[in-house]
């Protein structure tokens, strides 16, 4: 399993936000690259917006959710949940 974040900010904001962070961070993503994953282009502002994915062993998403503010964001505790839960659904058929 593993933990990967693209952001549309330049090298040097992507590296300062992503300090403390325990998994890579991509910067300069660009709309072409959102539009790639499925995530949600902000026209007006010009940005993407928080897209949260997560993938099967196949790369297929399984869950993702979309916020247009910080409300509504994926918390990394309930993600664990989550995985966990279906992890367990996987080993038990």
């Amino acid at each position: 399993m593993a933990i990967v974040a693209g952001s549309r900010d330049d090298r040097d904001k992507a590296e300062e936000v992503s300090a403390a962070l325990p998994f890579p961070v991509a910067h300069g993503v660009t709309r072409e690259q959102a539009d790639a994953i499925g995530a949600w282009w902000e026209e007006k502002r010009d940005f993407m917006q928080p897209s949260e994915f997560i993938l099967n062993q196949e790369g297929r998403v399984i869950h993702s959710t979309y916020s247009s503010s910080p409300v509504g964001r994926t918390d990394p505790a309930e993600t664990l949940v989550l995985l966990n839960f279906l992890e367990s659904r996987r080993r038990n058929g």
